[in-house]
């Protein structure tokens, strides 16, 4: 084999990730231009010039592609997270959360589109769908830290639901249509909201 030769393997690696490329560029393109929710997989398909098949290989709905276009985005919201708790861990927990919320918010607003699309599914079961996403299990998981921490520190009642039942609970409240419907029915600019939702949920 000369050089100018390539193994199939590594031909079929470049052709899947140029077809990445161009589903996610395509994706963007048309979300940007309509929003996500109208629209379709074979739209996207068309636009990136690819089979659907070749797309539904790679992605199975519009949330998992929504989400690999959000992937950077969310590493570093984490990232944020992650230093806001360190920077202040010596603070009530109850202030921890409410430093995470507005993290969140701020991050909701920026990336509200794609955000949407993260947590809407092709499956019949939205819900199911949205609570076993990496972004749901992940803040769920610090969620409950903090609430288990605000009850050692007695900042909750023996009344309080469990930490695991409140996380659930605030991010049904987080989602984007309970945002949403908080933001533009209600009238709730993101810090009354923040200031809202931390008070129900900081006891």
């Amino acid at each position: 084999m000369n050089d100018t030769e390539e193994t199939p393997g590594r031909s079929e690696r470049r052709d899947a990730a140029e077809n990445r490329q161009r589903i996610l560029e395509a994706a963007l393109r048309l979300f940007e231009q309509q929003g996500v929710e109208q629209v379709s997989m074979n739209q996207i398909a068309i636009e990136a010039q690819i089979g659907p098949g070749t797309l539904y290989r790679r992605y199975r709905n519009k949330g998992e592609l929504c989400l690999d276009l959000m992937k950077e985005n969310i590493v570093l919201l984490f990232e944020n997270i992650e230093t806001h708790l360190k920077q202040h861990r010596a603070d009530p927990p109850s202030q921890r959360l409410k430093g995470l919320l507005a993290l969140f918010i701020r991050f909701r607003e920026k990336k509200s589109q794609l955000l949407t699309g993260v947590e809407e599914s092709a499956s019949t079961n939205r819900f199911k769908s949205r609570t076993q996403s990496p972004l749901y299990l992940e803040l769920h998981e610090l969620l409950v830290e903090l609430f288990d921490e605000m009850k050692v520190d007695g900042q909750s009642s023996p009344n309080q639901p469990d930490s695991v039942f409140k996380a659930d609970m605030l991010l049904m409240a987080l989602s984007s249509e309970s945002y949403l419907f908080q933001r533009d029915e209600r009238g709730y600019s993101p810090e009354k909201f923040l200031e809202q939702i931390w008070l129900t949920f900081h006891s």
